[in-house]
């Protein structure tokens, strides 16, 4: 949702009801942990190195009048066609000119020049990108709109364009809960099928942004949507929820197949939170601190073609987003291996000054295509880039880690 302003203001009143000692600790009971070593401190880049074939593009770079702030890359194969979206304001983050790009490419690694989405809104309601989704034969575009402005904590919701060929666009609609009401949330971008087809993701709800699981079974995402029963973890300002910007995998556990949801802390543990669903994304284990490392950033999980869970983010246990890496378990209980995505030597410096611009990688989603982990994200927050990872360079290739159970 890459409501950056607004989630400033709202976690100035938050105050958790754990220390700060405390909330170093991995909870009992988290639905997965972090092998020792994986990560080591005293090295550059925690020690990690990139996987074979490892490749990185820029897929936009402004130049010229075009919008220097850029954020929120979001990636989804097409009609043969690698697609990404991201939201652009000329110089600030969550300003009133923000507006939704979105290009494309044939192979991954070349790029066409960007396009209009959805403009910048009018009388105070402004859009950010919220992501894809699609059947196979229907691209959808999910659209943020917050009615007052990022900053308002009024919150937004969201809406949704279809195309059957990636260029002509449907206008826009909104997305509906299975009582045929709009949905009064804005949706992650970060959106995954279980193996019945049943589509998983999480909206931030208003007023405010509070966040909460939900399923559909619509294969195109455009109604149906259920809410999933979970606790949030405690915040004494009821409009925001400590966890936040969730995406999620798969793993088996005691016989069942059961979805792990993955979190953002807005509460500054520097750690992720998570949840477990084994019943369809109906009902959700309240989230539990882990043991794995996040600079309190959006992040993306999901699962490799033979089942290894993976986690890409920034696993820095600080502000600071670099480096970023790919971890994986072969069971999705125990993450054990790790792989350098993008690291400090890589990062230029940025040229364009803006508010709440700073270095980093920032808000990484990912896809799996073409025999590829493709990973977007933004550089400095004024380029769009991504790493794509050859699947057989990371894929298991050892017995799976013992059950953390």
């Amino acid at each position: 949702m890459n409501a950056r302003a607004a989630l400033r203001a709202l976690a100035c009143a938050l105050a958790l009801t754990v220390t700060a000692a405390a909330a170093a600790e991995p909870a009992d009971g988290a639905p997965y942990r972090l092998a020792a070593g994986v990560f080591d401190t005293a090295r550059p880049d925690l020690g990690l190195r990139p996987a074979d074939g490892t490749q990185s593009v820029t897929v936009f770079a402004p130049s010229g009048s075009q919008p220097r702030f850029n954020n929120g890359a979001v990636l989804m194969p097409f009609g043969g066609r690698l697609y990404a979206q991201w939201q652009a304001s000329a110089r600030d983050e969550d300003s009133a000119d923000t507006h939704v790009l979105y290009s494309w490419s044939d192979d991954g690694l070349h790029w066409q020049s960007p396009q209009v989405l959805r403009a910048a809104g009018r009388d105070g309601a402004m859009h950010s990108n919220g992501g894809w989704w699609t059947d196979g034969d229907t691209l959808v575009a999910y659209v943020n709109v917050w009615p007052e402005g990022f900053q308002s904590r009024a919150g937004g919701w969201t809406e949704a364009m279809t195309s059957r060929d990636g260029v002509h666009w449907s206008a826009p609609q909104r997305v509906l809960d299975a009582d045929g009401a709009p949905v009064e949330g804005v949706i992650e971008q970060d959106p995954r099928a279980l193996p019945d087809g049943r589509i998983v993701t999480a909206f931030h709800l208003r007023p405010g942004m509070h966040v909460a699981p939900f399923v559909s079974d619509d294969p195109l995402g455009l109604r149906g949507w259920r809410r999933g029963v979970m606790d949030s973890a405690p915040s004494e300002d009821i409009r925001v929820s400590r966890a936040l910007e969730p995406s999620t995998f798969q793993r088996r556990r005691k016989g069942l197949d059961c979805v792990v949801m993955v979190f953002r802390d807005q509460g500054s543990s520097f750690r992720q939170l998570a949840s477990e669903s084994c019943d369809g994304g109906l009902h959700w284990t309240p989230p539990a601190l882990t043991g794995m490392p996040d600079a309190r950033a959006k992040q993306s999980a999901g699962n490799l073609p033979d089942g290894t869970a993976f986690l890409v983010n920034a696993p820095n246990a600080d502000r600071e987003r670099i480096p970023l890496a790919v971890t994986l378990s072969s069971d999705g209980h125990i993450f054990a291996r790790a792989f350098l995505l993008r690291g400090r030597n890589d990062l230029p410096e940025l040229r364009h000054p803006g508010r709440f611009k700073r270095p980093g990688y920032h808000y990484p989603k990912s896809v799996l295509w073409g025999g590829h982990l493709y990973v977007a994200y933004a550089v400095n927050k004024e380029d769009i880039a991504l790493t794509r990872v050859p699947l057989e360079s990371i894929a298991a290739t050892a017995p799976p880690e013992p059950d953390a159970d």
